[in-house]
């Protein structure tokens, strides 16, 4: 029997059709870079120190004098959570004495910001921050934000891998995409914090899963040669794009409300591609849909100027289609014997480290030395040549080796941060970057790998898993940046280890090079590191010829 490659082998590689599908799909990404990286200027905290209300009635040197000053990252500057005691200070300064030399400020009592702050206006005109004050007593609420908003992704991976598995490629693709949108334009005119980060989660639920739809969508429609191209240099690239667009709009639009307002008009742009990019054919056929299948494969020769043959399916093959893949998948498949569970297992392990690393670094920006928006710029910039290589090494060096090398990388520079010394920002800041290359590109060969191991029923559900794992890791990253308050060197430490462990994970898992995309558990079980293992026992049910041809051993 065929596979599916060999079917449509007669459309050619990279006619019309494929480009266009290349294009538009690639391009339904950008927003996901918007809203992926939006907290880094939504929730930014300005610098801030406790307001003193004009009532206090203090003499310019008191007024200069009411903050403490206290060490901050090894450098001294005016707290931003305490306050001299106000009543203290207006009877100093109705007596006439002077702070220093008449009175020893390290005696005075202090309290908290009871009138509030003041805000820093030099970077943000308003954030989410200052806008509900969620500094000192309440900056825990900063992190939380974006690890509900990556809660949200979390959910959304886990619910839209079984529903497109269920009701299609396209259907979830256009109904998560309108959730992204829909919800954060709603969050335009949010109210409070709770308001805010409850649509926050929401809007997440649809961003990844927009994503992974759309890669899917593209691995099962495009030719084998195209598929590695647009996985890498497809959707990674022009998630990358919107990235870098973000800090150019932060930086003409400094209000969080109009910021966020002009992040979400883009996604209107995405509407009409409903009616241009068709359904998976692979899908419809797995559904035993062929019909509607060789309809789409027809429109897809004939915008290609070639001639399709006569017949398409012959009654044998539809037969044999129906009996192998007309079936009804489940979560549980992906654990169905005990080496894929060990195999599922090391891959969601794999996709949650990898991404501590990638969002741990890249939240952390506006807290590296220099400009926020350049940093932001050179992390979403670095990403560009990591998927280019990432694309170079999938084409010519086993997966295994070019994630675990990438990992290593990565890993490796980040953990020789903390010999730099402290005066080198710039040299930290090409660490950083240079970390942030290794696991970008790692990354980016995580999505072609777990979709070459697993076969197409259940392969959108298994990509879903391992992204939806990859969030538990973007959950846990805001607070590795929060940790750095306490000891920057601390968040470099304990990414760069948890990476280069990962990275010798990856050596034990199978080898996906140069096999053909499997359609079964069957042609699943021939991808290379595994192998049948041979029963001596006689099996007699069916369900026992089942189970025999799926267990299978590592090599």
């Amino acid at each position: 029997m065929r596979d599916y490659d060999e079917l449509i082998s007669f459309l050619g590689e990279w006619g019309p059709f494929q480009r266009l599908i290349f294009l538009l799909l690639s391009a339904s990404i950008v927003p996901n870079g918007f809203n992926g990286m939006s907290a880094v200027f939504l929730a930014g905290a300005p610098e801030h120190r406790c307001r003193v209300p004009p009532s206090a009635n203090l003499s310019r040197e008191w007024l200069n004098a009411s903050i403490p000053r206290e060490l901050r990252g090894g450098r001294e500057g005016p707290s931003r959570c305490r306050r001299y005691r106000l009543e203290s200070l207006a009877n100093f300064s109705a007596l006439g004495l002077q702070p220093g030399r008449d009175v020893d400020l390290s005696q005075l009592e202090q309290e908290k910001c009871l009138d509030g702050w003041e805000y820093s206006r030099e970077l943000y005109l308003s954030t989410i921050v200052t806008e509900w004050n969620l500094v000192c007593d309440d900056d825990w609420k900063t992190p939380l934000t974006t690890s509900l908003f990556f809660v949200g992704v979390l959910m959304g991976s886990f619910v839209s891998g079984q529903l497109s598995d269920r009701f299609g490629r396209k259907s979830i693709l256009f109904a998560t995409m309108a959730v992204q949108t829909g919800f954060s334009f709603v969050q335009v005119f949010s109210t409070s914090w709770e308001m805010f980060t409850v649509l926050f989660l929401i809007v997440g639920m649809g961003q990844i899963s927009n994503y992974v739809v759309a890669f899917i969508l593209g691995t099962e429609i495009l030719g084998k040669s195209v598929r590695i191209i647009f996985s890498t240099l497809g959707v990674c690239i022009f998630f990358a794009i919107g990235y870098m667009l973000l800090p150019l709009f932060a930086y003409f639009i400094r209000d969080w409300r109009m910021l966020l307002l002009a992040l979400t008009a883009p996604g209107v742009l995405c509407v009409p591609l409903w009616w241009v990019i068709p359904e998976s054919p692979r899908w419809l056929i797995s559904q035993g849909r062929f019909k509607e299948a060789e309809n789409i494969i027809r429109k897809a020769a004939k915008t290609n100027g070639i001639v399709a043959p006569a017949m398409l399916f012959d009654s044998t093959e539809m037969q044999e289609m129906k009996l192998q893949q007309q079936q009804k998948a489940y979560i549980l498949d992906l654990f169905r014997t005990r080496n894929i569970a060990v195999i599922t297992v090391m891959s969601l392990l794999l996709w949650m480290l990898t991404s501590v690393g990638y969002f741990g670094l890249s939240l952390n920006t506006p807290n590296l030395h220099g400009n926020a928006y350049i940093n932001c710029f050179l992390s979403a910039i670095i990403e560009v040549p990591a998927y280019v290589i990432a694309w170079l090494l999938l084409r010519i060096l086993p997966r295994r080796y070019s994630i675990s090398g990438t990992l290593f990388l990565g890993g490796g520079v980040i953990l020789f941060i903390q010999l730099v010394p402290t005066e080198l920002h710039i040299l930290s800041v090409f660490l950083v970057m240079l970390g942030k290359f290794g696991i970008t590109s790692a990354f980016s060969m995580l999505y072609v790998y777990t979709s070459e191991l697993y076969p197409t029923i259940v392969r959108n559900m298994a990509v879903g898993a391992t992204s939806m794992s990859s969030r538990v890791g973007s959950i846990i990253a805001p607070y590795f940046v929060y940790l750095g308050a306490y000891d920057r060197f601390l968040p470099y430490i304990l990414m760069g280890s948890l990476t280069v462990l990962i990275g010798i994970l990856t050596l034990f898992l199978p080898e996906s090079f140069g096999s053909p995309l499997p359609e079964t558990f069957d042609q699943m079980l021939r991808v290379k590191g595994f192998r049948n293992r041979q029963h001596t026992n006689h099996i007699r049910s069916s369900k026992e010829i089942e189970d025999s041809k799926t267990r299978i051993t590592p090599l």
